[in-house]
Order: structure tokens, then C-alpha cells, then sequence
């Protein structure tokens, strides 16, 4: 089943839906996927902070140099998406940005704040680029990036279940690691990612709290797909 397009009249910003949780929840299959059957357009917010890594990286900037960080990032990354592909400069970085020691600098960049406060803007404004509505994934959209969102979802699993994820997603890369890495990986991103000082990870008050344990991607989106249309329905979503 597909929502029809909504009309947005004057005045109104098409919808917003925030999927927030920690690594290996299922953000960003469900975000996709939910997005697909919704007509709406996908951001990935995690995949630009992946790719400012990877920038960095690539101009012998450190992680943690802030004003390396500045200079980078006023000279303009170009970050942009064209379906389920992410373009840093024009350059498809899909897989190089999906690679654990990105994983480990987007966890760190993510905790800069001259970092947050330069990509900020750019997420809203990719966010409210498209007219039909978006879904945004990340660790801080319901609750700094879109406080106000339409519909907000925090997804999460166990501990084991996420690394056994990440594990056989790296594999199907060609990436051999072993589980026990990825896990003390996830585990110290989790850490990073929940006590840092800015724009830490958490559900926001309003946001409807998933856990994915157990369950089939599929069933995840489809629960979040009932949610996010019963939600939207205060909009007029699909009347003409």
C-alpha cells in the first residue's frame, strides 16, 4: 500500500517524521522503507556525518581539531543524496562512508559542536526541501533538529541483536571482522553517543519507542507505517 501525494496549501510545511535510535536498530531500513510506502523523501542524517569523517580524513584533518573541523566545512562538503546513494563532491561514497572506522568518526565529529551548529541548518533545510514530506534518521531529530515534528519513532534492540546485525551487514561488504570487535564497537559508540554534552542520544518525550528485537524489519515498518499515517491524519494527509 502507497499514501496518495498530500496537497500542501499555503502556509503549511509538508510533514515531518524523525526516526531516532542507537547504531544497529534498524533506522535506516526502516527509514527507507517507510519513506518508500509514505511517497516521502529520505534523509539520512547519520550518512553526513559519516562523510564530514571521511572528509576529514581525507584532508589530514583530526576529528577533534575544531577549527580544522571550521575550515573544512565553511569551504563547502557539497553533501548530497540521490536515492539511496549519498554523493560527497559529486563522488559516491555510499560504501566508503559504511566502513567501522567511519562509523567511529561520525561518532566523534557528531560530538563537536562547531560541527552540529554548521550541519544543523543543513539537515532542517533538507528536511523541508521536499513538498510531498520527509523522514529523517538520525540520533537527534526529535529532539534538536525537528523538535516539532509530525511523528516521532525511537527505535532500539538489545545489545547482542544490533552487533549481530552490523556483523553480517559488514559481511556482505566483503568487510571480516569478528562479532566480539563489532560489539565492543557499538557498545563504545552507545557510550559516546548517550553522555556526550551536545545533543546527546535519547527518545524524545513525545516519540513512540520501538524495540526491534525479535522482530523482522518488515514488521518494524510496517507498526511505524500504521503509526505515522493514524498521526498524520490531523493534516489532511492524502486529501486533495
Amino acid at each position: 500500500m502507497r499514501v496518495p501525494a498530500r496537497v500542501i496549501s499555503a502556509g503549511v510545511t509538508a510533514p515531518i517524521v524523525a526516526i531516532d535510535g542507537p547504531a544497529g536498530a534498524g533506522k535506516s531500513t526502516v527509514a527507507r522503507q517507510l519513506a518508500r510506502r509514505l511517497g516521502f523523501t529520505i534523509i539520512d542524517t547519520g550518512a553526513i556525518y559519516r562523510s564530514v569523517a571521511l572528509a576529514a580524513r581525507r584532508a589530514a584533518v583530526d576529528w577533534e581539531d575544531d577549527e580544522g573541523l571550521r575550515r573544512l566545512l565553511d569551504a563547502g562538503l557539497d553533501i548530497t543524496f540521490r536515492d539511496d546513494r549519498v554523493l560527497l563532491r559529486g563522488e559516491d561514497v555510499t560504501d566508503a562512508i559504511r566502513a567501522p572506522e567511519m562509523s567511529r568518526g561520525a561518532s566523534v565529529v557528531s560530538a563537536r559542536p562547531i560541527v552540529r551548529q554548521k550541519l544543523l541548518q543543513l539537515q532542517r533545510d533538507l528536511g523541508r526541501a521536499s513538498p510531498r514530506g520527509s523522514v529523517l534518521e538520525g540520533r537527534d531529530i526529535g529532539t534538536v533538529v525537528f523538535p516539532d515534528a509530525d511523528v516521532k519513532f525511537f527505535l532500539t534492540a538489545s545489545d547482542e541483536a544490533r552487533a549481530q546485525r552490523r556483523h553480517a551487514e559488514l559481511m556482505e561488504r566483503g568487510v571480516s571482522v569478528p562479532l566480539s570487535e563489532v560489539l565492543a564497537d557499538q557498545r563504545r559508540r552507545d557510550r559516546d553517543d548517550s553522555e556526550r554534552s551536545i545533543a546527546p542520544l535519547r527518545a524524545a518525550s513525545d516519540a513512540i519507542v520501538v524495540d526491534t528485537t525479535g522482530f523482522e524489519l518488515d514488521e518494524v515498518v510496517e507498526r511505524c507505517f500504521r503509526e505515522a499515517t493514524e498521526r498524520l491524519k490531523h493534516l489532511n494527509f492524502g486529501q486533495p
